[in-house]
């Protein structure tokens, strides 16, 4: 029986492009969105093509109690995940004075919250099963060097940063890994917006990073080849610090 992972935030962009390189290295993947079940339900159709077994969960990842919810039944009906992915992330930029109340909450809530909300029930049956298991989180460059306009997403960022630290070092006994990637300017939905040429510029390989590039990290970090590797933030930026 293949072993299966959960990536959330994968029905499109980057999240995406990890499920399918995962699936096409022989995981299962349970993929997950909020509200794009149609994107979801693509993705899903690709890897059902791979020959890997896959399933969909939707839920928001700032509500608790719905991640309790589907999450504990889908481990009870489907059994424990050998991984977990957390790339479900928003980012809402503005700068700080004219920041508002709901730009700052859904950004903490979404991405840092959702660290807790997603991982809550997950942990403790994976310690139960004795499962030598795998989770990767999903920092940025702007958790590492901060960014204008970002000071909320820059702030989820960097706790999720802390988080994996602390929590690696609770887990390691268990044979559990917990890493972090922080990827730079990465080609998705949430880049096509900014000045990719000028950004270019400030990046010393003179090109934006591609999904697959992230993927195949997360990969990597899944497999048993990196059993001795936690608590480790990666970056994928060509180079580039602000």
């Amino acid at each position: 029986m293949s072993e299966n992972i959960l990536v959330t935030g994968s029905s499109r962009g980057i999240g995406r492009e990890i499920a399918l390189y995962l699936a096409q290295n022989g995981y299962d993947i349970t993929l997950h969105c909020n509200s794009n079940i149609k994107m979801a339900e693509d993705t899903a159709e690709e890897i059902k093509n791979l020959g890997r077994n896959v399933r969909i969960l939707q839920f928001n990842v700032s509500c608790r109690n719905q991640c309790m919810d589907v999450i504990s039944k889908d481990i009870e009906h489907y059994g424990m995940y050998y991984g977990v992915v957390l790339n479900a992330g928003i980012s809402r930029d503005n700068v700080f004075p004219s920041m508002t109340d709901r730009e700052w909450d859904d950004v903490l809530d979404t991405n840092l919250g959702g660290f807790y909300n997603v991982l809550k029930p997950i942990v403790m049956p994976m310690i139960s099963a004795r499962i030598k298991g795998r989770i990767i989180t999903m920092s940025s460059i702007s958790g590492l060097a901060g960014n204008r306009g970002q000071v909320n997403y820059s702030a989820s960022k960097a706790g999720i940063i802390g988080a994996t630290k602390a929590l690696s070092l609770e887990l390691a006994k268990r044979r559990i890994t917990v890493n972090c990637i922080a990827p730079g300017v990465i080609e998705s939905d949430m880049t096509k917006d900014l000045p990719v040429d000028e950004l270019k510029k400030m990046i010393p390989m003179k090109r934006i990073g591609t999904g697959r590039e992230v993927a195949s990290l997360v990969n990597y970090l899944m497999s048993k080849d990196a059993s001795y590797i936690t608590g480790q933030v990666i970056s994928v930026n060509g180079g580039l610090y602000l």
